[in-house]
Order: structure tokens, then sequence, then C-alpha cells
């Protein structure tokens, strides 16, 4: 009898701890975003240099290293934070640039904003309501990014915009693959740790909004 009473709460205990996890990623992944954003105001406010590309990724990886380390504790709270702070402010020169490049600078920065908006709240909202598995899309997301950024820093080292467009259009296409994968993860219990889940969502955002960004400015921007 016990053991019937057992196996029949189990899968509403299982679900209870997947809604928590779901719904703690995205009250912490909201505040991340608000204080990111925060960050790259500041740092388009007060015209901050961008870092450089080695310390953004020294810084990057470094931070993501340490987030995964504390994950489990409340330092983690604090190392995500810290890695969306320095994301924000490397952010902000980059927006400042379209800002100043651009006579509508501020249209492509507002689109750029609001599709990132529509398309992660869209493909979100469908993962989580129709519960659907997007796990098998893993493998192919993993090589698609890797074999994307190689193409970027080609394009980067090289010179060569028509090849970095591409690659911008590519990440729209693999962040927007990752919104489904990450929230389908959390839906099905392969993310159980809110920290990580809310780091892996704000990267895809990041990089979401940066390649829209970059296409914006590309085909709508005025000189």
């Amino acid at each position: 009898m016990n053991r019937m009473e057992y196996s029949v709460a189990s899968p509403a205990q299982s679900g209870l701890a997947t809604n928590k996890v779901i719904k703690n990623t995205f009250a912490l992944l909201s505040m991340t975003l608000l204080f990111s954003a925060a960050v790259a105001g500041m740092s388009i406010a007060f015209n901050w240099p961008h870092p450089g590309m080695i310390l953004t990724l020294v810084g990057y990886f470094g931070l993501f290293f340490l987030t995964a380390k504390t994950a489990n504790s409340g330092w983690g709270l604090v190392s995500v934070f810290a890695l969306t702070g320095f994301m924000g402010l490397t952010l902000g020169p980059i927006v400042n640039m379209y800002l100043q490049a651009f006579s509508n600078g501020h249209e492509l920065v507002m689109l750029a904003m609001g599709g990132t908006g529509v398309i992660f709240l869209g493909l979100s909202g469908y993962a989580l309501t129709s519960r659907k598995d997007f796990s098998f899309m893993g493998g192919f997301l993993m090589v698609g990014v890797l074999v994307a950024f190689l193409a970027g820093l080609g394009a980067m080292i090289f010179s060569i915009p028509a090849l970095s467009l591409a690659v911008s259009a590519m990440f729209v296409l693999l962040m927007s693959g990752m919104i489904l994968f990450e929230v389908s993860r959390l839906v099905h219990g392969g993310e159980t740790n809110y920290i990580m889940a809310t780091v892996s969502l704000y990267v895809t955002i990041y990089n979401l909004f940066l390649s829209l960004l970059q296409l914006l400015g590309a085909f709508a921007g005025e000189d």
C-alpha cells in the first residue's frame, strides 16, 4: 500500500519541482536581463570602450566557469549577476556604435530588442504549452553553434562582410532552436538547476539580439 502511495505521489512531486525550477528560472532571467540592460545603459551613458575580443572571451568563460562551480550555493546568484553584468558591459559599446553610426540607430536597436522579445516569448511559450520534447535538437545545435562561431572568427579576421552577415543569420536560426531546446529541457526535467538554466537562456537572448542588430544594421541602417 505504501509503495502504491509513493508511486502515485512521486510524479506529482516531480511536477511541482519542475514547475518551481521553471518559475525560478524565468524570475531570475528577468532580473539578470534588467541588470544587464542597466549596466549596458551606464556603458552607453559614460561612453565606456569595448574591452576587446580577448578580454571578453576570458571574462565570459571565467565567469561562466565560476557560475557553474557555485551554481548549487548562494554564491551562484552572485556569480550569475557578475556574468550577466559583464556581458552587459560588453554590449553597451556595441549598441553605442550603432547609435552613432546610423541616423536611425535608435530605431534599429528598438527593432532588435522587439524582435528578440517576440522570438523568445513566442518560442518559449510554445515549448511550455505544447510540452514537446526538443532534446533531439541538442547535437545539431551544438555543432551548428561551433561552426557558426568559427565562421564568425574567420569573417572578423579576414574582414569578409558577406560571411559575417551569413553567420548572423545562422545565429538567429540557431538561437531560436536553442530557446526551444533549453525550455524543453526545463519542462522535461533535463535541467534542474535554475541558475544554469538562466545562464543558458541569457546567453541565447544576448546572441539573438546581437545577430538581429547586425542584420538590421546591414539591411535597414541609414548613414
